[in-house]
């Protein structure tokens, strides 16, 4: 499902499989998740095995994938990338930082957001743009910004090292009722914009992405190319 949202020379493995193959973790790996519980550790074994997979894609050796800052993901040298799981989805993305600057994505499942998380990550610009109402169950819009956001920070992390906060991102989803259009399988896609409420040096002040709600879930996704900036 990932790769739908990334361009061809963006490298993408996802997988719907709970548990990853025995033995796929790296010692150092196995480290960062000693005291972790069961569902932690499936998790981020099957992430780490499908960032494998995107490596071998790119032509890369496999290499174990720490973390960071935040729990960032460190990749190898010369590359850049994001991961993302949730309930019954893993999923990473590697790019080379030649063509790459930052790539964010993130994956949720396709339900609605509780009422009081809905009051923290919104604007009251994004409130009165996002559609709600019967007509829209297909798509759990939400949970899609939620994403978004998501993906804004995995991308907007790495390169600046600091916080941002959901009240600093303004979503704007293209391809709403009306204009959405459906895949023969009934997904659901479109793209949206990423206003940024704060500025950094080089960074640039908006973001484009994709969406894509299918098999009960919410993906989003972010490619910064390497010429971006400001």
């Amino acid at each position: 499902m990932i790769e739908r949202l990334v361009p061809e020379y963006v490298a993408s493995a996802d997988t719907y499989d709970v548990d990853a193959p025995a033995g796929s973790l790296y010692p150092e790996e196995e480290l960062l998740i000693a005291t972790s519980v069961d569902r932690r550790r499936h998790e981020f074994a099957a992430v780490r095995a499908c960032a494998r997979r995107a490596m071998a894609t790119l032509g890369l050796p496999p290499a174990p994938v720490l973390r960071g800052l935040r729990g960032m993901p460190l990749w190898p040298a010369g590359t850049v990338g994001s991961m993302t799981h949730c309930d019954g989805y893993r999923a990473a993305v590697l790019a080379r930082d030649s063509e790459v600057r930052a790539i964010g994505i993130d994956a949720e499942p396709n339900a609605p957001l509780p009422p009081d998380v809905w009051e923290v990550i919104s604007l009251p610009s994004e409130r009165k743009r996002i559609p709600t109402g019967p007509a829209n169950r297909a798509v759990h819009w939400g949970r899609l910004l939620f994403s978004a956001k998501e993906s804004v920070f995995k991308t907007w992390y790495p390169l600046t090292r600091t916080e941002l906060d959901f009240s600093e991102a303004d979503i704007t989803f293209h391809g709403q009722p009306g204009t959405l259009h459906a895949h023969p399988d009934t997904a659901t896609e479109g793209t949206f914009t990423a206003e940024l409420l704060r500025t950094a040096p080089g960074m640039p002040t908006s973001y484009t992405g994709k969406w894509l709600v299918d098999g009960g879930f919410a993906v989003t996704a972010i490619v910064l190319p390497a010429d971006s900036g400001v």
